[in-house]
């Protein structure tokens, strides 16, 4: 894979919805890349890194560049205030190499 790397996220049973906007069953996305979801407090909000990528504008999907090498791409949901949901709501870790 070169970049830019387009990654477009998916959800069922919830809903997306802007940060701020408080619904039920909603929530917006952040992208954990090379990073481990253990090592994050799932009872704060998410700290904003080039590793911990917010959404908070409901977007479904990002190009990036990423640096050549292997990389792990994982989608965490947070709610209205960028808290991850009680039990977290997350994707499958993939792997992609950037040449």
């Amino acid at each position: 894979m070169s970049n830019p790397v387009t990654i477009v996220f998916g959800l069922e049973g919830m809903g997306v919805a802007p940060a701020n906007v408080e619904m039920d069953n909603t929530g917006h996305h952040h992208l954990l890349i090379n990073t481990d979801p253990a090592t994050l407090d799932m009872d704060q909000g998410l700290p904003a890194s080039d590793t911990v990528v917010h959404f908070g504008g409901g977007q479904t999907q990002v190009t990036k560049d990423l640096p050549a090498g292997t990389h792990t791409l994982q989608l965490l949901l947070g709610d209205w205030t960028h808290v991850p949901h009680d039990p977290p709501i997350m994707s499958d870790v993939i792997k992609i190499t950037v040449e």
